[in-house]
């Protein structure tokens, strides 16, 4: 049986300019599982203020944080789907699996690479949202791209996804081991901040279990790390609006600490597969500034699992026990 692997992200503008973000943007907040605002006023917001008004400010984020041609997202996911098809080349010597990238919003777009996939005659399909821990505003939107694209179809492949894996062995791990090696050659800061992306409060009271995952991950890797109370916390960033998001909000949780005499931060964000424009920017830029702003002294970001060997494992785990089952939805 032909199979393809397809690990889908978010997404990236094309190009770091008001126009390539201006389209994004567009795209990607028009998605209704995105933001649960009602839809007139919504997207009255949506081309009367946030498109006009903070695509430019985007962009010139986008350029600071530019690879060459391409954003770091694309740049890291393109990477790690190469050394993931490479190693189920090496597991699977007599099978055909390619891996894919695809985007929610963007290119190359999800029903694009099933098309494609499909035309190649794949006859089966593994999708891996690269989002740890679920949400209605990630993982669910990924899936319904997918469902949309195969109630065109009439002859659908045989396919599987993996819902989320925030308590994984591997992906825990995985983060366990890049704290450590961070540690040992930059130094440990006096406190371990575990940044995760927000979403609104109202979400997780209508039954999103994205918070209870955050918790889940953070709490396996402070057991991992062996940490102890006091040298660790949990924030989230990205709020977006005047709506309560979850919290402690991560922005005002490092200028706290700073204020109360932390002079040395370590911050992860788990919820990020690779770096983008909230790890880059809101991280290791803006928060890096307001703790140094509020007193702090030593700000240190943990990258990404990016493309690491450790990540590629990470995904051929997961994907192993639905390419050797004869189960398909």
């Amino acid at each position: 049986m032909k199979t393809a692997v397809v690990l889908i992200n978010l997404g990236t503008p094309d190009t770091p300019n008001t126009k390539g973000v201006r389209n994004f943007l567009r795209e990607f907040l028009a998605d209704r599982r995105v933001v649960e605002v009602p839809r007139l006023l919504w997207l009255l917001i949506l081309y009367g203020v946030i498109l006009p008004f903070r695509s430019p400010r985007v962009a010139r984020a986008y350029r600071q944080i530019w690879f060459g041609d391409v954003s770091p997202l694309r740049h890291f996911s393109e990477s790690l789907s190469r050394g993931v098809e490479q190693k189920f080349a090496a597991l699977y010597p007599d099978r055909e699996i390619s891996v894919r990238l695809a985007m929610c919003y963007g290119q190359p777009s999800i029903g694009h690479t099933i098309s494609e996939l499909c035309r190649g005659g794949v006859e089966q399909i593994v999708f891996v949202p690269m989002y740890p821990q679920y949400s209605a505003t990630t993982t669910a939107a990924a899936h319904d791209a997918i469902c949309r694209v195969f109630s065109t179809m009439r002859n659908i492949p045989a396919w599987s996804w993996v819902r989320s894996y925030h308590q994984h062995p591997a992906y825990i791990a995985a983060l366990a081991q890049t704290v450590r090696d961070h540690w040992q050659q930059n130094g440990r800061g006096q406190k371990l901040l575990f940044s995760f992306h927000g979403i609104p409060k109202r979400n997780v009271e209508l039954g999103d279990p994205y918070e209870q995952h955050c918790n889940e991950t953070t709490a396996a890797v402070v057991a991992e790390l062996g940490l102890e109370a006091h040298e660790w916390q949990q924030s989230f960033q990205s709020r977006l609006g005047k709506a309560e998001w979850l919290q402690p909000y991560t922005d005002k949780t490092v200028a706290a600490l700073a204020k109360l005499s932390e002079k040395s931060l370590d911050v992860i964000c788990p919820a990020f597969a690779v770096e983008c424009l909230e790890t880059l920017e809101e991280i290791d830029g803006e928060a890096r500034e307001i703790f140094i702003e509020n007193g702090g002294e030593q700000f240190s970001y943990i990258p990404c699992l990016n493309d690491s060997e450790a990540h590629q494992q990470l995904m051929v785990d997961l994907c192993r026990p639905l390419i050797e089952s004869s189960h398909s939805f």
